[in-house]
């Protein structure tokens, strides 16, 4: 909406490292009793989970001595990320004190504001003193942002993007550098928002799986080849196909084109037979 409008929009991604397993129990039931009000019976489950876990390794046959495990959720559980949920909830308003706007789903943390093009410098400070608030938070509460892997991405028109600023953004005492596309669960997103890097990964992935199918087909029972196409191609064409609403229809006939080659492959027609019908 920004881009539509003219404006130029920043966006950063955040990696924070090993969060699952850096998670400070006590901090965690403080907040749970301070902020949420859980207490009794429901905070001593809770804590009866986190706490006397052990942990052992076992290479060659042969096993480690156990040790208790000070930090971290479990991940393989539905109440693990859950938890860290509730641990890292105070960075929404955090962030919101800088007139930023932000996305928090598990581990994954998006960053993004907007501006007019004249106020792109502004924009940027704000974001890198953002980033300072939420690397201090992060230090306090036992958690690491790995600025190495944080990426930052300007969203702006072809013809704004003379506008943009070729410097780094601070991050604590690092310096994130500039992305010409970012990954976020799964979708590309490039720095026009044309979602072509999406759409060449998404060809990329699916065209790969049909050579691999086309060597086996002669080897596989007709449903199960249906099975093949409908769990590795459309379920990559179907995942967040929201973002392809709206593209120009070059960018749309590419897409299915993929379609017409998995339906190819399955009916054994050709591609003669594709275009006329």
């Amino acid at each position: 909406m920004a881009l539509d409008c003219g404006d130029v929009a920043a966006l950063a991604l955040m990696d924070l490292s090993a969060v699952f397993n850096t998670v400070d129990h006590c901090i965690l039931l403080c907040r749970l009793c301070v902020s949420y009000g859980i207490s009794g019976a429901a905070l001593s489950w809770i804590s009866l989970y986190l706490t006397d876990r052990q942990q052992c390794v076992w290479h060659d046959r042969m096993q480690s001595t156990h040790e208790f495990i000070k930090f971290g959720v479990p991940h393989v559980s539905v109440l693990g990320p859950l938890l860290f949920v509730l641990y890292t909830a105070d960075l929404a308003p955090l962030i919101a004190k800088h007139r930023l706007h932000s996305h928090l789903y598990a581990d994954d943390m998006l960053v993004y504001g907007w501006c007019q093009p004249t106020d792109v410098s502004l924009l940027q400070a704000n974001m890198s003193r953002c980033f300072d608030d939420v690397w201090r938070w992060m230090c306090s509460n036992r958690l690491q942002l790995n600025a190495l892997k944080t990426e930052f991405i300007w969203c702006v028109a072809v013809r704004r993007r003379h506008h943009i600023p070729d410097r780094d953004v601070q991050v604590g005492h690092d310096s994130v550098h500039l992305v010409q596309s970012a990954r976020d669960l799964g979708v590309y997103v490039d720095c026009a928002m044309t979602m072509r890097a999406h759409i060449n990964h998404v060809l990329s992935s699916c065209y790969g799986t049909l050579r691999q199918l086309r060597w086996i087909k002669w080897s596989l029972p007709s449903h199960a080849l249906n099975t093949l196409v409908t769990s590795l191609v459309h379920s990559r064409l179907d995942y967040c196909n929201v973002v392809f609403a709206g593209l120009p229809a070059c960018d749309v006939q590419r897409l299915q084109s993929i379609l017409n080659t998995a339906v190819h492959l399955v009916a054994g027609s050709s591609r003669h037979d594709l275009s006329v019908a």
